[in-house]
């Protein structure tokens, strides 16, 4: 299942991750694919919104993961960027398939680390603050989750 919208400003992008967070358990996981700047970071601010969470989210590209425990559920926030060609038996796997949501930026760097089901969100940087997001739903459990949150903003 497949979506694909495409947001206005930084405000949106980050509304759309919000939107998303009320529909997220326990173990899911979203990949975040675009260049940088694109909005991954973005996106995973709103969602972190959505959970409550009231910390700033910056991006962990120095850091690998940051880890975010004060909301409804906890966040997991990695950016792979810098394990291309890595050792990446660092713990990943224990916050990938842990006990909050993981959002994933250049998953492509740990391959091997991702399950076999989950979100794919591909952002895309369309000049000024305009961005598109291709949204892909592998297994039920996120073809489901996909359904409600295109509701939810619509």
């Amino acid at each position: 299942m497949d979506w694909n919208i495409v947001t206005g400003s930084k405000t949106e992008t980050r509304a759309l991750g919000k939107a998303l967070a009320p529909y997220l358990k326990r173990g899911d996981v979203i990949l975040l694919k675009g260049d940088l700047g694109a909005g991954k970071t973005t996106f995973t601010g709103g969602v972190a919104e959505g959970l409550g969470i009231q910390e700033p989210i910056i991006s962990p590209t120095f850091n690998i993961m940051k880890c975010y425990f004060k909301g409804r559920i906890p966040l997991y926030h990695i950016d792979a960027y810098r394990l291309e060609k890595q050792n990446t038996e660092i713990g990943l796997d224990e916050c990938i398939e842990g006990d909050g949501a993981c959002l994933i930026e250049w998953p492509m760097y740990i391959e091997k680390l991702i399950p076999d089901e989950y979100l794919d969100v591909v952002i895309k940087h369309q000049g000024e603050d305009k961005r598109s997001l291709s949204i892909h739903a592998v297994g039920k459990h996120y073809e489901e989750l996909l359904e409600q949150w295109k509701e939810a903003v619509r």
